[in-house]
């Protein structure tokens, strides 16, 4: 090669260097050439977090990756800001569909995505059920069962697949006893028990560990007082509202009370009220009517009506409500995924039929059942369109989901179901 040759590739060489040098080191932080709008921008990437785990992500129809086996995550880099198709799908699960957008040099978030099994299964726990109440721990379950002429009370253990016999209607005094309410205490070994005997109220306590359960007479709850309009009872506190309008909290003995309240909350006469209270946050129920109780000026502040059904989730941060045909959730902490604020109020969806059995299936999906017999569960996340599945369908549903075994137990036409599990 001749110098002139050398000196001309050198030359070249260079040149090419001064522009793709440039190029690599935008492209290496980020940076593409956005053919729609004309012009160079940088890119931002998504991050989905998905229950069950190996799930499949399509980005506008195309498949992208798969969530990781360890921990149901994936990262999605370098992709150009707009908005993107997303479906994350897995088989025999219902798809999970969003539009979301991507922002210049950010990543958005979807790390509470669950798929919910199609047609899942559901055998019989036991047959001939009135009702059932599941104790705090999650480990037990009472049943109300019909024998012939009188109720019974059977004790069902979830670890054993074991039922035993409680109690029974022949066992009071008098024979014949209206069981009117059952309450497990927070023991979980002990339950409360409201009867009507002899056209007299009475009250039981039933301790359902020992063999046989020994039933011992109670006194008369705090809520029967002629000065209480509403009370609640959590661990070892009772916090009441009297005639006043004052908010208070004692223990069990009432020998020793606290004032919660400065303001008085006015009363109405012949008015139905009910407290809700979980951990730090109190609410008041005045026919449909929700009041929360405000620390700073320790009063009770209306955030809505009406207000049928309310439950919180488990991490104390969302508390979701109905009104019969729709559901709100009111935001009790900041929520940076989602950009949600404390104290946001975002409405979730509407239906033509009833709504029943509200609860939360974690702290980002509610369950219930819509009518006489849908089951449905939704996402809260309502950026874009919600995701509602139908789950299945019972006759007049009584719905319990139990966050330990993550499997869903129903009452329906005497009959005690129990689904596999869920996720």
């Amino acid at each position: 090669m001749t110098k002139r040759a050398r000196t001309i590739l050198f030359s070249f060489l260079v040149i090419l260097f001064i522009f793709i040098a440039p190029s690599i080191t935008l492209y290496s932080q980020g940076y593409r050439f956005d053919w729609e709008r004309k012009k160079i921008v940088q890119t931002g990437g998504f991050y989905f977090k998905v229950l069950p785990k190996n799930a499949e992500i399509y980005l506008d129809g195309k498949l992208i990756k798969k969530t990781d086996f360890f921990f149901g995550s994936a990262l999605i880099e370098n992709l150009l800001p707009k908005k993107y198709k997303i479906e994350i799908k897995k088989e025999e699960c219902h798809s999970w569909e969003k539009n979301l957008e991507i922002k210049e040099k950010l990543v958005t978030e979807a790390k509470n995505i669950v798929l919910i099994p199609k047609n899942p299964n559901f055998t019989i726990l036991t047959k001939e059920v009135k009702d059932f109440f599941f104790s705090p721990d999650k480990k037990k379950i009472i049943l109300k069962e019909q024998e012939k002429d009188f109720w019974a009370l059977k004790l069902y253990d979830l670890n054993k697949n074991l039922k035993s016999h409680l109690f029974q209607e022949t066992d009071f005094p008098k024979k014949k006893a209206e069981l009117l309410s059952l309450e497990f205490l927070k023991n979980s070994k002990e339950v409360f028990l409201e009867v009507v005997s002899e056209e007299q109220l009475k009250y039981f306590t039933l301790e359902i560990d020992k063999m046989p359960p020994v039933l011992t007479k109670s006194e008369k709850p705090l809520i029967s007082l002629k000065d209480i309009i509403t009370s609640q009872t959590i661990g070892e506190d009772i916090y009441y509202l009297d005639n006043s309008g004052h908010l208070f909290k004692t223990d069990a003995s009432l020998k020793t009370k606290t004032k919660i309240s400065e303001i008085p909350f006015e009363v109405k006469q012949e008015t139905e009220y009910k407290l809700k209270v979980f951990r730090d946050f109190i609410f008041l129920l005045e026919e449909g009517v929700l009041y929360q109780f405000d620390q700073n000026s320790k009063s009770f502040k209306k955030i809505f009506e009406p207000v049928e059904e309310l439950v919180i989730s488990s991490d104390f941060k969302k508390l979701a409500f109905s009104n019969n045909y729709e559901i709100w959730i009111l935001f009790l902490d900041s929520e940076s995924s989602t950009g949600r604020q404390k104290g946001d109020i975002i409405f979730l969806t509407r239906f033509s039929e009833k709504i029943g059995n509200l609860s939360w299936l974690n702290n980002h999906y509610l369950i219930f059942s819509i009518g006489e017999k849908g089951i449905k569960i939704a996402e809260i996340d309502d950026r874009d369109k919600i995701n509602i599945v139908d789950l299945t369908e019972f006759k007049e549903p009584k719905i319990f989901w139990n966050q330990n075994d993550k499997k869903l137990y129903i009452l329906s036409e005497e009959n005690l179901f129990v689904s596999e599990k869920l996720f």
